[in-house]
């Protein structure tokens, strides 16, 4: 039975806040301000979790959601369709203020930027994962749900991806197809296997790459590894291994890294959590032959990209471990600058306290979770760290999602 409900405030993850007999609800498919009928999805002893079924009253910030799979109880890739794209950023720039001040204490108001190459918001998803029915059809998963929600196309996809047609083929004997499409025009599907299971792969105009679990990834058909381009300098990536996903990212993260660490001649700068080398790749222009850079990262295939990609500026070197145990084993005691930009989980305790350890002037961090961010920056502020600028990016329009580069500086 669906029960009315009147709309407060945005949360972290791409709800709204409500309430209803003195229990928090968090609402999906809903807006500030808006009074909704919400079919309760799920309960806790905590607080409850609810679709927005009916609007009986709208915001003015909503708008019809382009894609037709999109709604209570469809999709689950997009959490604010339903939202204008002005909308979207003020609610993810409430959200980061909001985890700033609870986490951390600090007051922050700036805005969420809009990242070039996502026109509507849409079109810009460089890299989508689909899950596959017994059937051999490809789709997407609905929210907090095992289910797929079978679509003719993905508007928030980049073209190049929704060119494979990956929606339409027979991946039978598959358990997932991901599909890669790189600013160089390189492209690559991913095929996950059933267990036990072969899978006809469909032909394709793409490189073709069978994940095999454990034993990683091996190409059946052209490349392993596709090609970045960022500015003048391309980067080589294994088609499986971390690029942003938004075609506009790359380069703006970069320029925000690097005018927030100002990194100078002569420095001596690490990349923690590197990747693909593409901030290190800055740092070793920026400190010259008379400076080093350290990238350190726990993912081998995307060491050896990032030796390849900078093979051409020894002052860079980069090695394999946890950050934690890398710095230890490297014995590492200071920096000029740091940067790291950890999955979403963040830095945690223990990595914080050896950073800090580190004294460096200057530390930028990069986060695509304000929540975990915001956990950090308040342990850095225990080694006498405060905030001294934070930007936030619109790196995934129509999701929930935000980027933030914060720039920490040592007291």
């Amino acid at each position: 039975m669906p029960v009315e409900l009147t709309v407060d405030r945005v949360a972290n993850g791409g709800w709204c806040v409500a309430r209803h007999e003195g229990r928090v609800v968090f609402v999906r498919h809903a807006l500030p301000g808006e009074r909704v009928l919400a079919e309760i999805t799920e309960e806790t002893a905590r607080f409850l979790r609810a679709d927005a079924v009916e609007i009986l009253e709208a915001s003015p910030d909503r708008v019809t959601p382009p894609c037709p799979f999109s709604g209570p109880g469809r999709c689950g890739g997009c959490d604010w369709q339903h939202a204008s794209l002005d909308a979207q950023r003020r609610l993810k720039a409430e959200v980061v203020a909001e985890q700033l001040q609870r986490l951390a204490g600090l007051e922050w108001k700036g805005e969420v930027e809009e990242v070039p190459g996502a026109p509507g918001g849409l079109g810009w998803r460089t890299r989508v994962q689909f899950a596959v029915d017994d059937d051999g059809t490809a789709g997407l998963r609905r929210h907090r749900s095992h289910v797929i929600e079978h679509i003719d196309r993905c508007l928030i996809a980049h073209p190049a991806v929704e060119e494979i047609g990956a929606e339409t083929l027979d991946w039978r004997g598959g358990a997932a197809v991901e599909v890669v499409a790189a600013a160089s025009g390189d492209r690559a599907v991913i095929v996950e296997p059933l267990p036990h299971r072969r899978v006809a792969v469909p032909d394709v105009d793409a490189s073709v790459l069978l994940d095999e679990g454990r034993r990683g990834t091996r190409a059946l058909r052209g490349q392993a590894s596709l090609v970045e381009r960022v500015r003048d300098r391309d980067f080589r990536v294994t088609a499986s291994g971390f690029w942003q996903v938004h075609p506009g990212a790359a380069e703006t993260l970069l320029d925000a890294v690097l005018e927030f660490g100002q990194p100078k001649e002569g420095e001596w700068a690490l990349d923690l959590y590197c990747g693909a080398g593409l901030f290190a790749a800055g740092l070793a222009r920026a400190v010259g032959p008379e400076g080093a850079v350290l990238g350190i990262e726990s993912e081998p295939q995307a060491v050896q990209d990032a030796r390849w990609n900078l093979r051409d500026l020894p002052q860079a070197t980069f090695e394999r471990g946890r950050v934690e145990e890398a710095l230890d084993r490297l014995d590492v005691e200071v920096a000029d600058l740091v940067v790291a930009d950890p999955p979403r989980a963040g830095l945690g305790r223990p990595v914080v306290d050896r950073v800090a350890s580190l004294r460096a002037p200057r530390i930028v961090y990069v986060s695509c979770d304000p929540a975990t961010l915001a956990r950090d920056i308040s342990w850095f502020a225990g080694h006498g760290y405060r905030m001294a600028g934070l930007r936030a990016f619109d790196q995934y329009p129509m999701t929930h999602h935000v980027e933030c580069v914060a720039l920490l500086v040592k007291e």
